[in-house]
Order: structure tokens, then sequence, then C-alpha cells
């Protein structure tokens, strides 16, 4: 078995889990111990935080998207060279889509799968002992999850901290710790989440401010004595690699890349080599396969335009060899975008593809796809299983089969209809992969 963990969840979004699972991070490898990461489903910014919080890599665990044998096998991962795993939750606790029991994508699968025990943020702006109410629900809700304890997010005074407590103390719920409310705790955020941990200035000192809070303010022994379950180790393999020396795009406009898929990548043998469109960059000319990351090309559609050596590089590259591009990446491989401005700026004109981040409108969810031919994803057929979390849209015609990427349908199986396209050596959409033909 491996190391103990706890899961760091709430009962709802933007109740702090990022907040505290950050400063418990960093406390913790402050007091010497290998402290290792997880983000519970389909989240691509938060895993750099928790890298940069404890100076070790963090994968998604995601219970349906992911097959067993892969989520055991990054959850083992997860746990090599630890004393303590730290998974932090998203949305809500119990929030998922309908599926069979255990795979609904859900925090509380991953926690009931490896005996985590659930250390539980409540935001108790607005509230005193009905925090408490919330918090017994949870406790209650699920028989197969332990909640170990409950850290207070946004306490207004020493008197409200008393009245919360009061009520945890009556529904029989360990209050591990409290933060006062205090703005200069959240971290900056833009359209899809947080700003990135590359581009968070002072990150360090955020989060070392993060930790110091932790210190005076959360039981870090009882914490740590929460700790509970484990992970066996049953072996599972990571993702093929598409290729054996992959270009990259990696800078503030392409960055979106789950870290299972790189460590998978790179486990195979593989080299990543990366490069920067925004710094004009080609795909490097010696590399077999280009990869289009998402990230926020909407945010610097003038720049990349301009970008003429990184333009004609990937073209060139395009005739010989394969390049794919997800969501941000797949909208540079188009014709045109349309900025926020309305300003509509030439791509690469690698696929029939024009996006509008001016119209916006939220796409969010998982996608379950089948290849509609043989390409850099797989064989045709291929069932493969992704997210999408995007504003921006695409206002040009969708691709008929021959030409489509995918045939799509989502959590639920409602037909999504056909997605993406493939011309040639290059493929796109605004699917992220996270997975291929889970059980």
């Amino acid at each position: 078995m491996s190391a103990p963990g706890l899961l760091v969840a709430a009962p709802r979004s933007s109740s702090g889990k990022t907040t505290v699972a950050l400063a418990l991070m960093r406390a913790l490898t402050r007091r010497g111990l290998r402290v290792r990461a997880a983000k519970c489903g389909p989240d691509y910014i938060d895993p750099a935080f928790h890298q940069a919080a404890t100076g070790r890599p963090s994968f998604n665990l995601d219970s349906f998207a992911m097959a067993p044998p892969l989520l055991d096998a990054l959850a083992y991962a997860t746990t090599a060279d630890a004393d303590i795993v730290i998974a932090e939750g998203s949305m809500g606790l119990f929030d998922g889509v309908r599926a069979a029991e255990s795979r609904t994508g859900a925090n509380a699968d991953i926690a009931a799968r490896y005996g985590w025990p659930v250390v539980l943020v409540v935001d108790v702006s607005g509230a005193a002992q009905s925090a408490a109410a919330v918090a017994l629900g949870c406790r209650l809700y699920d028989p197969r999850i332990t909640i170990a304890g409950v850290i207070l997010n946004k306490v207004a005074s020493a008197r409200h901290r008393r009245l919360v407590e009061a009520g945890m103390e009556r529904a029989g719920l360990p209050v591990l710790g409290a933060l006062m409310r205090d703005a200069q705790l959240v971290l900056p955020e833009r359209h899809l989440g947080l700003v990135q941990a590359g581009e968070t200035a002072d990150l360090e000192a955020r989060l070392d401010r993060l930790a110091d809070l932790a210190l005076a303010g959360i039981a870090l022994d009882a914490v740590i004595a929460a700790a509970g379950g484990g992970v066996p180790d049953v072996g599972g393999a990571l993702p093929p690699p598409p290729g054996q020396r992959i270009a990259v795009a990696r800078d503030a406009a392409f960055s979106f890349l789950y870290p299972h898929l790189e460590a998978g990548w790179r486990m195979a043998g593989v080299e990543l080599v990366p490069f920067s469109p925004l710094a004009d960059e080609p795909p490097p000319a010696d590399c077999d396969v280009c990869w289009l990351p998402g990230g926020y090309p909407e945010l610097h559609a003038g720049h990349l335009a301009g970008a003429a050596t990184f333009l004609e590089g990937l073209r060139a590259f395009a005739r010989t060899r394969p390049v794919h591009g997800e969501c941000g990446g797949y909208m540079v491989l188009g014709h045109s975008l349309e900025d926020a401005e309305g300003i509509t700026h030439a791509m690469a004109g690698l696929l029939p593809v024009a996006t509008s981040y001016r119209r916006r409108k939220l796409h969010l969810g998982y996608r379950v796809a089948h290849l509609c031919g043989d390409g850099l994803l797989g064989r045709r057929g291929t069932r493969l299983v992704g997210h999408e979390f995007h504003y921006a849209s695409e206002v040009s015609p969708t691709a008929p089969a021959p030409d489509a990427l995918a045939h799509v349908a989502d959590a639920e199986g409602a037909d999504l209809g056909f997605a993406g396209h493939r011309i040639g050596h290059v493929s796109g959409s605004f699917f992220h992969l996270i997975a291929g033909d889970p059980a």
C-alpha cells in the first residue's frame, strides 16, 4: 500500500477549496513532509499551482473519464515517494454526471475508491450555526466516505467563529481550523478559472502567505493524523504517445496539456520539445509530431496572427507530418479567430474553421468521442473520453463525416453530432483528450 491521503472538498464551488488545499500543501511541505497533490476531475490549471506549492507533479484523477486501470495507475504514481497525498476536489463533493456507481466523475468517487478521508471546506459567509447543517448533510449523504473534519473559510470575526463552531459541535463534526475573510487570499481569475500559475505575479510569496495562515489557523497535526486509505499497486499503463519526438507549443497562449498525458508520453521514452508561438518560434523541424494544446489564443490573437515564422513553419510541418490542436490549438489551426473586440485575425488556415470569442457561449462538459477516421489519436472507431470548457464558438459549418475528427456524445449519451476536423495530416477539435477507450 501507499502513502495515506486526504481529499479537500466542499459542498459547492467557490467555497475556497483551492485556497485551503494550497495552504495545506505548502505548510506541510515547509514542515519537511513529502507532499504529493492530485486534482479530481477535468482541470488543467490547478495542477500547475499544486506543483508550485509542493515541488512535485500533480495528476488529475477522474472516475468518469478514466478506466479503473488508468485511474489506479495515476493514483499510485501520485503516492510515489510521498508521505501524504492532498487531493483537491472540483465543484461540490458529490457533483458529477448520471452514470454507473463510482463512475460519476464526482470527488466522492475518488475518496471512496482510495479510502481518503474528506476535509470539508465550508464557506461560512452569511451563515453561522446553519453551516453545520450543510456539513452534516455532506457527512450523511454518502456512506462510502468519511468526513474527517471541517475547515471554516471566510470567517468574519471571533464571535462568528464561535457561533459556527457551536453548530459544528452539535453536529459532531470536528473543526480542524479556520481562515478569516480576506480579499488578499483570492487568487486572480479569468474566464476559464485561475490565471495560470506561470502568469500569477508573486506566486511564491502568495503560497508562503497561505502557508503562514495555515500554520496559524489550521491544526496541522490533526490534519496529518486524519489522513488514511491507500492505493494498491495493481499495475496499469499511462496513455501511449502520438509520436517519438513531439513538438509541443508551450507559452501563455498554449499550456493546457494534462499532466498525466505528458507523464505517460515521457515514460514511454518520448522526447517532448517545447516551442513558443508567441515568441514566433516554429515547431522544430526534427520532430515527427506537432501538438498545439489549449490555452488562451483569444487573448493573443493579434500577436499570433503576426507571428509569420511560427505560422509558416507550422504550415511547412503539416505538409509531411501530423499536427493536432486541442481547443485553443484548434482555433489557431483554423482560418480566422475573432477576438473580444470583434477584430478578426488570420490564423494558420490549415483547417476550414472560423472561431469567435466575441460571440461568447459557455461550452462545458464531458465528451465521449468515436473517431471518424484513422489519425494521430487512433484508428477509426476508437473511443476517447475528454472534456470541453471554452467560451469561444465555432462559426463555420460543421465538418461532414469524411472530414470530421469524431462523432461525439455527452456524458449521458446525448448525441452532439460531428466535432472537429481532419484534413490531410492536420486534425483538431475543441475536445481535450483525457483517456482513450475506457472500460
